[in-house]
């Protein structure tokens, strides 16, 4: 079961990250630092910031900030 939620997770994170790619014209590398800086500054975790992107296609402002 462990193992199907990390998978869930990473799949999960590889969206956001594609969906950030596609909108910004960036690269994989460039789309993960978005992300990473997102949960550095509201102390959230990484899966919850790329399931709220996934889930509503934009990163909150408490997100953005």
């Amino acid at each position: 079961m462990h193992l199907r939620a990390v998978m869930m997770s990473r799949a999960c994170i590889e969206q956001a990250k594609g969906i950030l790619m596609e909108r910004h014209k960036i690269t994989k590398d460039e789309a993960f630092s978005m992300l990473t800086h997102a949960f550095q500054r509201t102390n959230t975790k990484l899966h919850d910031v790329a399931a709220e992107l996934v889930r509503t296609g934009t990163l909150s402002s408490r997100l953005t900030r």
